[in-house]
């Protein structure tokens, strides 16, 4: 099972809304902590009620709480961005997210 699997699998612990997995270790070739841990580079977007109540702190000791086991042998650097539900919800109904929304693909 690929990096990106194991981190799914892990995070549904969270039940999660909505979660996406970006591998950007293709961005990191030759980056000596890299190659010294064999990990890759990651980002994590996740909606969870779990959350809810929790600091961003809090939020992100829940993440590594899940996915701790696999640094740093295959993850070697995870940016996070964990959000609620309702939370996600004022982001989109910014006027900027409005803007973007409505942009033809």
């Amino acid at each position: 099972m690929d990096t990106t699997e194991l981190i799914r699998q892990r995070l549904t612990a969270l039940s999660p809304q909505g979660l996406e997995i970006f591998d950007d270790s293709h961005e990191h070739a030759g980056h000596a902590g890299a190659r010294e841990s064999g990990g890759g580079h990651f980002q994590v977007f996740i909606v969870s009620d779990s959350f809810e109540g929790k600091n961003k702190v809090a939020r992100h000791r829940m993440i590594y709480q899940a996915v701790g086991d696999l640094m740093p042998a295959k993850i070697h650097a995870l940016a996070i961005r964990a959000y609620t539900p309702g939370e996600l919800d004022d982001i989109n109904a910014t006027p900027e997210a409005q803007e973007r929304n409505s942009e033809p693909s």
